[in-house]
């Protein structure tokens, strides 16, 4: 018990720095950053993943957030990189038999809901092939760092409640796949990034003893620059 709730100070503790380095870089740095070779900016949206071989399982929808690099490296191709910080995967209606004396009974015929937490690492090629649209593909590396079933029912009363199990022992600590998507930059080049993404999982991430599964993942995102149009305005 107690090592478990080191762990999860540890990595609530790594993902607070995160978050916050990522602010004083956008506040302090991103009008630097942008200045024609280099595009620096916060990346975010709605995710929807199925962990593809889950038995019976449904999709998972969640936000994901990060920061993100556009690196030019010729006329219209950059090197995209960056981390989701932020990245929920996972499945809904998961059913299995809990096997704990002390679980309530009501939640016997609940289903869970799987989410796995991940640092995601993309490393895509980004080609701008007409105006503003862009296509980008690469792989995209994932950093498990928790993963828990919530079971949600309700008591006689109508009151909703809740059980948590942690099950981050039966999946490996990496993932790896590949990402291909669309986008278009608004204002002529130098507003946000709108786009989609689908990545598709080439690792199976569960450990032996439990069923084989992959990371599939829908992305509808928007990456905002930051101080782009401040440091054109100086050019």
């Amino acid at each position: 018990m107690r090592k478990n709730l080191l762990v999860s100070v540890v990595v609530f503790i790594f993902g607070l720095q995160l978050c916050h380095g990522q602010i004083l870089i956008s506040l302090l740095l991103g009008d630097k950053l942008n200045s024609g070779k280099v595009e620096f900016g916060l990346d975010g949206g709605l995710a929807v993943s199925e962990l593809a071989g889950m038995p019976d399982s449904k999709n998972y929808s969640s936000m994901h957030l990060g920061f993100y690099f556009d690196i030019k490296m010729k006329e219209n191709l950059f090197l995209h990189t960056g981390v989701i910080v932020k990245s929920n995967l996972g499945a809904k209606g998961i059913a299995y038999n809990l096997n704990e004396q002390d679980v309530n009974p009501l939640f016997s015929e609940a289903t869970a809901t799987r989410k796995i937490n991940y640092f995601n690492i993309p490393i895509y090629a980004k080609y701008k092939f007409y105006k503003q649209i862009y296509f980008e593909a690469g792989p995209q590396i994932g950093l498990r760092y928790k993963a828990k079933d919530l079971f949600k029912t309700t008591n006689e009363s109508g009151k909703e409640i809740t059980l948590e199990s942690d099950v981050k022992d039966q999946y490996h600590l990496f993932d790896l796949g590949v990402t291909g998507g669309l986008g278009y930059k608004l204002m002529k080049g130098t507003g946000i990034n709108l786009g989609v993404r689908y990545y598709a999982g080439l690792l199976n991430i569960a450990k032996d003893g439990y069923p084989k599964q992959r990371n599939n993942v829908f992305y509808v995102y928007a990456g905002i620059p930051i101080g782009a149009g401040k440091s054109k305005s100086k050019n």
